[in-house]
């Protein structure tokens, strides 16, 4: 049995070599990126493993480094919901045909995990940890012990998360969380910039606080053994690996229930899938009830079902909700903000009425033939104008009374609000105008928003309509400007809320009647413009 077992396991791992080898033989350029990033993996883990060594016998020491591997366990926990591609060998199902246990399997599987760049960034960063909390023999051997076990816990949480969602992964919303991962990790460095901005100001004093918890978590327990060992708390250390090691139990026990489910259950395609409760009949939600009838609320609603079905649109509109949330509510979290910086989340979304037509791809053909009169094509730009404001209008309200409460400003906030209103309905209004002077196809495949030899039309159409929707909402920023520098102009900063919303109304209509000549004029020219992707 023992010799079954390594033999499996050394086949998955040569296997997993394989794979690695001949994905680089497919293009040079993917060999290329391979060893690109793998050198700055291993530049980057040599200069951790530097710090962390120089952090030795700091009086917070022991608080950075169980931080530390709690975040390592957090991104290998959810590296496979956004990177299913980095590791092929995280899909078991590719072995659902071979004569396999699912224990010698899980050991392989756990074995082969150990072979990465990932693996390798982890190891130095728990050796690194180790250093800088252990003193004296018997810590540096629970240090070891400690490694070992942080280590597999890692890999273990790795393959347990995906295999319990191989499923999701490999569906059209695994897709779109691939989509999204740059958003995730442009979020991630704008918390990890606010942490390190709060210690800087406050010191590493705040983080003994949350390690005091996290040292009894896995895998941030078998770290902090070292530390326990090395202060003479020897029955603490021996607990703190002990949680570990059932931490770890638990883990593959998990991993092996959900691997033993998914190699024997039925999937999608199989008659006793499809007849159980679960495929039920595709009925229209009560949201839909709500919206207009007529070409109005169809065109709606299709724009809405794009958000929440297209991968490229629904990672657009969720980059440009974080992002305007971010900015404002960081800025004024850090103490440097302003209230204004609240209007940017209404930009952000404004830009989302740019190249309307895109999207659509070479489907757009079955829109053109609705489109007949200029009144046709004024509907379908204003339909998908109010399909935004479904959206953006509640949000960035949302956004800009937050900012407010954080920075407690809140006789700015009717001015902010008219100004975000004006802003707003200015880039309603230039993205319909642009959308049919300069529309562009998004590709469906791959991670290109733009198809190639378009990438110059996408920035003349981005930039030049955020350029003039700001100068459209000129008037309405020389009026504030005019109320707050005014004697007796707060009493007054009020009537910018609804001069601000009315006018924004009023340049989004005339926007949309500019771009709707236009539009049905070039119907076949925005075809072949959106057909190339």
């Amino acid at each position: 049995m023992s010799a079954g077992v390594t033999g499996v396991t050394s086949v998955i791992v040569r296997l997993k070599l394989s794979l690695l080898r001949n994905g680089l033989r497919q293009s040079t350029g993917r060999a290329v990126a391979y060893i690109a990033s793998a050198v700055a993996v291993l530049l980057v883990s040599v200069l951790q493993l530097i710090g962390l060594i120089a952090l030795r016998g700091h009086a917070h020491a022991a608080s950075v480094v169980v931080l530390l591997v709690a975040v390592l366990a957090v991104g290998w926990a959810v590296m496979p919901l956004f990177f299913p591609g980095g590791d092929e060998t995280l899909d078991p199902t590719r072995l659902v045909m071979l004569p396999l246990r699912p224990r010698p399997l899980v050991r392989a599987l756990l074995v082969s995990s150990l072979v990465g760049i990932g693996p390798v960034f982890t190891l130095c960063m728990l050796t690194g940890s180790v250093i800088s909390v252990a003193h004296g023999g018997t810590a540096y051997g629970f240090g070891v012990v400690g490694i070992v076990l942080a280590l597999l816990v890692c890999m273990a949480l790795a393959r347990t998360v995906a295999t319990a969602n191989i499923r999701l992964l490999t569906s059209r919303k695994g897709r779109d969380l691939a989509v999204l991962s740059g958003l995730v990790v442009a979020i991630g460095a704008q918390v990890v910039n606010f942490g390190a901005q709060r210690l800087g100001s406050g010191g590493l004093a705040q983080l003994d606080g949350p390690a005091e918890v996290l040292k009894w978590v896995p895998p941030g327990s078998a770290i902090a053994a070292a530390d326990s060992a090395s202060e003479g708390s020897y029955g603490i250390a021996v607990l703190q690996l002990a949680l570990s090691v059932a931490a770890l139990v638990v883990l593959i026990a998990v991993w092996s229930r959900h691997l033993t489910r998914l190699m024997t259950a039925p999937d999608g395609s199989t008659l006793q899938a499809a007849s159980e409760p679960a495929a039920r009949r595709r009925t229209s939600t009560g949201l839909a009830r709500l919206l207009p009838a007529g070409r109005t609320g169809t065109v709606m609603e299709r724009s809405l079902r794009y958000v929440w079905r297209d991968p490229k649109t629904k990672a657009a509109w969720v980059t440009s909700l974080a992002i305007g949330l971010i900015v404002p509510v960081f800025n004024a979290l850090q103490g440097t903000g302003s209230i204004y910086f609240a209007c940017f989340a209404a930009g952000m979304l404004g830009v989302q009425m740019y190249n309307q037509f895109g999207q659509d791809t070479s489907a757009f053909w079955m829109v053109a033939m609705t489109i007949s009169s200029t009144r046709d094509a004024y509907v379908e730009l204003r339909a998908r104008a109010l399909a935004l404001l479904v959206i953006t209008l509640p949000y960035a309200t949302l956004v800009t009374v937050l900012t407010t409460a954080l920075i407690d400003d809140w006789p700015k906030l009717p001015e902010v609000l008219g100004v975000s209103f004006a802003l707003l309905g200015a880039m309603l209004a230039t993205g319909a105008w642009t959308s049919a002077r300069f529309p562009y196809s998004i590709p469906q495949e791959g991670y290109k928003n733009v198809a190639p030899g378009q990438s110059g039309l996408a920035f003349v159409s981005i930039l030049g309509g955020m350029v003039a929707g700001a100068l459209l909402c000129a008037p309405v920023i020389a009026l504030t400007i005019w109320v707050n520098v005014s004697a007796g102009g707060d009493d007054w900063s009020w009537l910018l809320l609804p001069v601000g919303a009315a006018y924004g109304a009023a340049i989004t209509v005339a926007g949309l009647r500019l771009a709707a000549p236009r539009t049905a004029r070039r119907l076949p020219e925005i075809l072949l413009a959106v057909s190339k992707g």
